[in-house]
């Protein structure tokens, strides 16, 4: 190693180092332990340009040991990202660049939220399958205009992550060979030594997932790791897994090696001493030397570069591929092309909702050519396949069917490193009630912004005879407890077009799009049910005479028994507004003015009507008002009988509403 090497990882470590101790909040370890491998990825093979964080083709780099995030904010600040050292002083401060954990869309240069461990590894996999599929889909033998690799540091944490088991297995099936993922195999984790609870054979576990593995046995050893990076981009029918054998807290005399480096500030003394023993100036913190920023700083000119190389290439393609180069264009840019939704069905018969997705779904397919994804080994249950392309598998990654296997919760991180790789519209499908095994990834889309859409069915007890075990309750409400998450229930094949439109449109945001497995009326289609689901809720029925006595407030299969309700009152001379509600979240953002004209305020007699827990509709029925649900766990029966014994029949509902008018 070089005077000039050493000189600028150990910036790398005392970056870390001195932000952590000033915030007296932090992870040194990894950033000490690790910053050799990520000072020979970043300056020997990184493809990316400083200046142009959104470059297309970039190689993209995931830290998936999140909590190491200062290894992160200090090799964006020292190769040229909008990310100034002042920032670096305000580490895990109010409204600074540089959160606890990397956040994607905050910080310039970070490519996916991570810190729950295991996220980021799913998340590298969806991105390389993405690479995949674009490049098989728009490269020729002429011109490669989508070519990178997808890297990562993870951790011990993260491999014993279940949801590391489930996206190595399958990125290992599909051999998404251009997945090279660098492991700071340090042997220790926050409580301690990993011979406590984590004594497998890695390189055996991967090997079987179908990975090559390579072994670094000195982190430090600068021309092994080039040595392994480039065995690693050799192998072209696998993923690789490089062991770097590595110190915690490397440098830290009394620390370095043990798990009290981990997640903790070294402490002034220790800070000092570490200085030290690195033959490092004790002042001032943050010291970059001036050779050492131009050293790194030369990755502004070489990312320049070589995305300019990249235009000349993709500017040669697209002349030769100008419809091709039309369609990437749009890909790239998230524009929609003009009429795609127009071939968007119509119900006039009953349907299930899980039917009319899939009807929708494949309506819009050829129209949408960024739109992929797949079940969780459930798409003949989900109805999600795509009828115009086949499987995508690892010899045939222009397909557009995605095949996760029994693997929810990777699904979910998997599908979040497509969105956020640029160029594709994912989505994911399972039964809802296994919607708790991807709540990780659908709450870290909704804190980043990813437009990935969750498709779930089998809705509610409506799926009858399977039992509890089966029938989602409490789902769908904890999902409209996650912030920036849509979640769209619809209530006839009509509102599950209007539903799919917007969950294609929406670019800034998860959604969820809840299904049933039973067959409901449809509603009578027009322009006010469309706008409606768009806006969230609306007025389906009104009072017939125009005196409102009560307001029915339903969602999926039960706006149903809402018009059923709205009869049986009629009779007795109350007059109900049925509203169908199918998106809280939409409904919250429209205007006062809008809800209220929905909800008119001084109409306190309301009751919601939904087959799952209660909690959280006095939001919308207000304290005086009724709340219809199951509080409780299903049954095995069927459904209809399900539905008579917790309540959720239109005799039922009437005579509870009826109660708060008189």
């Amino acid at each position: 190693m070089t005077e000039l090497q050493d000189k600028c990882i150990n910036t790398i470590r005392m970056l870390a180092v001195d932000a952590i101790q000033k915030a007296d909040s932090g992870h040194p370890g990894l950033p000490m332990g690790a910053a050799p491998m990520a000072y020979v990825l970043w300056t020997r093979f990184l493809k990316h340009n400083p200046q142009d964080p959104q470059w297309i083709n970039r190689d993209r780099f995931v830290l998936s040991a999140g909590h190491g995030s200062m290894l992160l904010y200090a090799l964006l600040y020292l190769t040229g990202y909008d990310l100034p050292l002042d920032q670096l002083k305000l580490f895990r401060q109010w409204d600074s660049l540089t959160p606890g954990h990397p956040e994607y869309g905050l910080t310039p240069g970070v490519e996916a939220t991570t810190g729950p461990l295991g996220q980021g590894f799913a998340n590298g996999v969806g991105m390389a399958l993405a690479e995949a599929h674009l490049s098989a889909t728009f490269n020729t033998a002429d011109h490669a205009i989508m070519d990178h690799y997808t890297y990562a540091i993870v951790s011990d944490g993260d491999l014993m992550e279940g949801i590391s088991a489930e996206a190595a297995s399958l990125a290992g099936h599909l051999k998404l060979s251009k997945l090279i993922y660098l492991y700071d195999d340090n042997n220790i984790s926050l409580d301690g030594s990993t011979a406590m609870s984590f004594t497998e054979d890695v390189t055996k576990r991967f090997e079987s997932y179908g990975w090559q593995v390579l072994m670094v046995e000195d982190g430090n050893d600068l021309d092994a790791i080039e040595a392994a990076i480039n065995a690693a981009q050799a192998d072209t029918e696998r993923p690789s897994l490089i062991r770097v054998k590595t110190i915690i807290g490397y440098g830290s005399p009394n620390k370095g090696g043990t798990s009290k480096s981990h997640g903790s500030p070294l402490g002034a003394d220790e800070v000092k001493a570490t200085k030290e023993n690195l033959g490092w100036p004790l002042e001032p913190e943050f010291l970059v030397p001036d050779d050492v920023l131009a050293f790194f700083r030369q990755e502004v000119d070489k990312g320049a570069a070589a995305q300019a190389d990249w235009q000349a290439v993709f500017d040669a393609w697209a002349a030769a591929n100008p419809d091709q180069a039309a369609t990437w264009g749009s890909l790239v840019a998230n524009d929609l092309p003009d009429g795609w939704d127009a071939a968007l069905p119509v119900f006039t018969e009953p349907v299930a909702t899980r039917s009319a997705s899939s009807q929708a779904l494949n309506a819009v397919a050829d129209k949408l050519p960024g739109l992929v994804g797949g079940a969780a080994d459930l798409d003949s249950s989900t109805k999600t396949y795509l009828k115009l392309s086949g499987d995508f598998q690892a010899d045939q990654y222009t397909n557009r069917n995605l095949r996760f296997g029994v693997r929810e919760h990777a699904m979910g991180a998997i599908a979040n490193g497509m969105a956020v790789h640029g160029g594709l519209i994912p989505y994911t499908a399972t039964f809802l009630v296994f919607a708790d095994y991807m709540r990780a990834p659908i709450r870290l889309a909704g804190l980043s912004h990813y437009p990935t859409i969750f498709v779930f069915t089998h809705d509610s007890v409506g799926v009858g005879e399977d039992g509890p075990t089966h029938q989602p309750v409490e789902q769908v409400m904890s999902m409209r407890l996650i912030p920036n998450v849509d979640v769209i229930r619809p209530a006839d094949g009509n509102e599950t077009a209007a539903a799919w439109r917007c969950a294609i449109t929406s670019r800034d945001r998860a959604t969820v799009l809840a299904f049933t497995r039973q067959n409901l009326p449809a509603l009578a289609a027009s322009p006010q049910l469309v706008e409606g689901v768009e806006r969230g809720a609306y007025v389906l029925a009104d009072a017939p005479d125009g005196k409102i006595d009560v307001i029915l407030i339903a969602t999926g299969s039960e706006v149903h028994m809402a018009l059923d309700t709205q009869k049986l009152l009629a009779d007795q001379g109350i007059g109900a507004r049925v509203v169908s509600m199918p998106c809280w979240e939409r409904f919250e953002r429209q205007s006062q003015d809008y809800r209220d004209s929905v909800l008119p305020p001084t109409i306190t007699a309301r009751v919601s009507i939904e087959a799952g827990v209660t909690t959280g509709w006095h939001k919308w029925v207000g304290l005086a008002g009724d709340t219809i649900g199951i509080d409780r766990f299903g049954a095995s029966a069927p459904y209809k009988t399900i539905y008579e014994h917790f309540g959720l029949t239109p005799k039922a509902i009437a005579e509870r509403a009826a109660a708060l008018v008189k």
